[in-house]
C-alpha cells in the first residue's frame, strides 16, 4: 500500500493537471494549446507514477516528447513512430487489459497532434479524452477524472467557437 502522503501529493498533482488541462483546451491557437499541453503531460507523468500507474505514466512521458515535436513538425511518419513506441512499450509494460486505455489515449492524441488541425484535432482529442477518463477512473485519479470530464465539455465548446468563427469568416465579404 502507498504511503498516504504520496497519495495526497499524487492527487494534488492531479488537480494541477486539471487546471492546466482546462487552460490548454480552451485555446483557439493550436501552438498555445500544445505548449500548455507539454506542462500538463509532464505533470501527469509524475502524477501517474505516484499513483502506481506505470502505463499511464509512460503514456504521459511519450506525450511530453510527441507534443514538443508536434509544435515544430506535422509529420505522419513521426506520428506513426510514436504510436509504434506507445503500442510496443505499452504492451511490454501492461499488466492487465485496463492498461490499454492510456495507451489508446496516447495513440489517438499522437495522431491528432501530428496529423490534424483545428476542429478535427479537437474531435480526436475528445476520443482520446474518453480513453483517459476510463483510465483515470480505474486508477483512482480524482483530478484526472475531473480533468477529462471538463476537457470533454471545454473541447466541445471550443469546437463550437471555432465552427462559428469559421462560418462568420466565410460570410464576410472579400475586399
Amino acid at each position: 500500500m502507498f504511503d498516504s502522503h504520496i497519495v495526497i501529493i499524487a492527487q494534488a498533482l492531479g488537480f494541477v493537471s486539471y487546471g492546466l488541462g482546462v487552460l490548454c483546451f480552451y485555446q483557439k491557437n493550436d501552438t498555445k494549446l500544445k505548449i500548455i499541453m507539454l506542462m500538463m503531460n509532464t505533470n501527469n507523468a509524475i502524477h501517474f507514477a505516484l499513483l502506481g500507474a506505470p502505463t499511464a505514466s509512460l503514456g504521459s512521458v511519450l506525450s511530453v516528447f510527441r507534443t514538443g515535436l508536434s509544435i515544430y513538425y506535422a509529420s505522419r511518419t513521426i506520428a506513426f513512430v510514436f504510436i509504434a513506441i506507445a503500442l510496443v512499450s505499452g504492451y511490454w509494460l501492461s499488466s492487465s487489459w485496463q492498461d490499454a486505455f492510456p495507451i489508446a489515449g496516447t495513440c489517438i492524441g499522437t495522431y491528432a497532434l501530428f496529423c490534424l488541425r483545428g476542429i478535427a484535432m479537437r474531435l480526436a482529442f475528445i476520443c482520446g479524452a474518453l480513453c483517459w477518463l476510463t483510465n483515470n477512473i480505474l486508477v483512482g485519479s480524482i483530478g484526472g477524472t475531473l480533468l477529462e470530464i471538463t476537457l470533454l465539455i471545454v473541447n466541445l465548446n471550443t469546437i463550437r467557437r471555432l465552427y462559428f468563427s469559421d462560418k462568420i469568416a466565410l460570410a464576410m465579404p472579400k475586399e
